[in-house]
């Protein structure tokens, strides 16, 4: 299944994205009302709610007196670190619960307020982020829900900050405007984006992507995009993984590259790697069976060092290439001897480049990038190999 985790801040939108995405199709898991149903009268949830902040938040009939709480808990800051012990825990049971009816090829959407302030993107295939200003949203506060605007600015201020949230975004939807473009924008995320990804994760194969090598200029949110990635894959096969590096071109800022993400992931040897591609096959990365090692070089000739899984997103809006490789592998050695040649040395930036687009012109009109990174093979063995090894030597560099 494709696992959506949506979110935003107090009076973005939220609720309308959830409910249209629900009329499209979407299996709606939403958090605030699981909150509302673990509390209920005669709940074990409200017991404890009762127990930590005593009977005189319940109404006459015995029912949780929501803005009562509410005051307490948005005024101070441990208190609502309390509450949010008692009830997250309880709403990640029954969401999960109501996950495990999900059947393959479903598209299931987790409507979560404070999805951010819990950490919890790394659980989802892809975030999605509801925004809109504080301005805007003190706004509606005040004239749809009768609130006052110092306890408007209140409740935004009791969560995750604006650039946090988007941040740990992958997609961001523009709420500052018409309720229709918004609407619009969220039927095109639906129709362009997540059927093709959940369609990609349950025949497990990649997203395709557009012929030839096309080089664009370095994008400031490629290491923010890495990071999420990584978390991703790290959260598909704890213990097994050891560490996921950002490598290649878009690990250099101001390196003008692809647009797409390497990473790679760090196990103890290939039989972990082939026991985990299932894993990551999950995760959103199924494996490219075709391509199993890299190219040796003069320093390590032995083709067998050379072996990796190499796996690449099914999500057709964010390319990204996984090399699973054995660490202390020349392979290994040289992703990441590679990427910090280049982050130290700006000759070897400008050279790179320079390579890199002479090569994208040659091979723009190919029907795919295959014969572009075949054709970049003798630089990396002729040129960068023995620059970096002697830059290596020279600055006594080790592998992180």
């Amino acid at each position: 299944m494709l696992k959506i985790g949506l979110t935003g801040g107090i009076a973005s939108g939220k609720s309308l994205v959830a409910s249209r995405l629900q009329e499209l199709g979407a299996l709606l898991i939403d958090a605030d009302l699981i909150a509302r149903r673990v509390v209920e009268r005669g709940t074990p949830g409200l017991e404890r709610v009762v127990e930590a902040f005593g009977p005189s938040i319940l109404t006459e009939d015995g029912e949780l007196d929501r803005p009562k709480l509410g005051a307490i808990v948005f005024r101070d800051p441990s208190q609502r670190e309390v509450l949010n012990g008692i009830i997250h825990p309880l709403v990640r049971q029954s969401a999960a619960a109501t996950m495990a009816q999900a059947t393959d090829g479903d598209i299931v959407v987790q409507d979560i307020p404070l999805l951010v302030e819990t950490g919890q993107g790394s659980n989802f295939h892809l975030v999605v982020v509801v925004d809109a200003s504080e301005d805007i949203r003190v706004q509606r506060m005040v004239e749809l829900r009768g609130m006052t605007p110092e306890e408007a600015h209140s409740r935004i201020a009791a969560q995750a900050t604006r650039q946090a949230r988007n941040e740990a975004a992958d997609v961001v939807l523009d709420n500052a405007g018409d309720r229709n473009d918004l609407l619009a924008a969220v039927d095109a995320l639906w129709t362009d984006r997540l059927v093709a990804f959940a369609e990609n994760i349950s025949r497990g194969t990649r997203a395709s992507r557009q012929e030839g090598p096309v080089i664009v200029e370095s994008e400031e949110g490629w290491p923010r995009a890495a990071r999420r990635l990584a978390g991703r894959i790290l959260a598909a096969a704890p213990g097994d993984i050891l560490a996921v590096d950002h490598i290649g071109s878009t690990a250099v800022p101001g390196l003008a590259a692809k647009d797409v993400i390497d990473l790679q992931a760090t196990v103890t040897d290939m039989a972990t790697a082939d026991r985990i591609a299932p894993l990551l096959a999950t995760a959103g990365f199924p494996r490219v069976p075709a391509a199993d090692r890299d190219a040796p070089k003069p320093s390590a000739p032995d083709p067998e060092q050379w072996q990796k899984r190499f796996h690449a997103n099914a999500d057709p809006g964010r390319a990204a290439n996984l090399h699973v490789r054995a660490a202390g592998t020349p392979g290994w050695r040289y992703a990441l001897l590679f990427r910090d040649w280049l982050l130290a040395e700006p000759y070897a930036v400008s050279a790179y480049e320079a390579h890199k687009r002479d090569l994208a012109d040659k091979h723009a009109g190919d029907s795919s990038t295959v014969p572009y990174a075949d054709a970049k093979e003798p630089w990396f063995t002729e040129v960068a190999s023995p620059l970096m090894d002697e830059w290596a030597e020279r600055t006594g560099w080790e592998p992180p």
